[in-house]
């Protein structure tokens, strides 16, 4: 199996993007898992009673958010091992948290060496576009990130957490642009990255 970590800061359409990545290989009809980092922390988040909603989570204690990565990333493995070694997998999560302590790694050594995957995408676009996509998102609640300097330094911070939690597995790191009104582009872009 081979393994893409798509990340992207909240707004900047990985939802949109991993669906059309779905389809695509639905269509083809090759093997594929498309998992949600923060539903799987969320569950044991919600069971544990720590959080009402997935965007406390981030607000959690940074020890807690450890414990629910390390958790988060062993059920995950185990779910992906169900594919088949010609199958892809897909995770959907953050390169970096922003929290009230400063930024937390989304894939710091403890999870990177778990997941271990091929590539690490960067899911990027305009910051104006993220901030707009984010006000349309009437679902979740996202005003620590409504500030484009904010959005302009959580773009920063992901591309050094991606590229250094590569460092530590071998894996590389993808930018993949994320363009308004066409988001089939990046996921052809993921798909065709990830099979090479």
């Amino acid at each position: 199996m081979k393994l893409g970590i798509v990340t992207g800061i909240p707004g900047v359409g990985k939802t949109t993007v991993l669906s059309i990545v779905d389809k695509i290989l639905s269509e083809k009809n090759i093997p594929h898992k498309i998992l949600n980092y923060g539903d799987y922390m969320l569950s044991t988040a919600l069971k544990e009673g720590y959080v009402k909603n997935r965007d406390e989570i981030r607000k959690l204690p940074i020890t807690k958010q450890k414990e629910l990565q390390i958790l988060a990333a062993k059920k995950i493995v185990e779910e992906l091992s169900t594919i088949g070694d010609n199958g892809l997998g897909f995770i959907d999560t953050h390169a970096v948290i922003r929290t009230p302590a400063g930024y937390l790694p989304g894939l710091p050594k403890y999870v990177i060496e778990i997941l271990s995957p091929n590539i690490i995408f960067l899911l990027e676009s305009d910051p104006k576009i993220i901030l707009e996509r984010q006000k349309r998102d009437s679902n979740r609640t996202r005003l620590d990130y409504s500030d484009i300097n904010v959005i302009y330094e959580v773009l920063q911070f992901a591309r050094y957490s991606a590229m250094a939690s590569a460092v530590l597995v071998g894996a590389s790191v993808k930018i993949v642009n994320n363009q308004e009104g066409d988001p089939s582009i990046a996921a052809l872009d993921i798909i065709n990255s990830l099979i090479l």
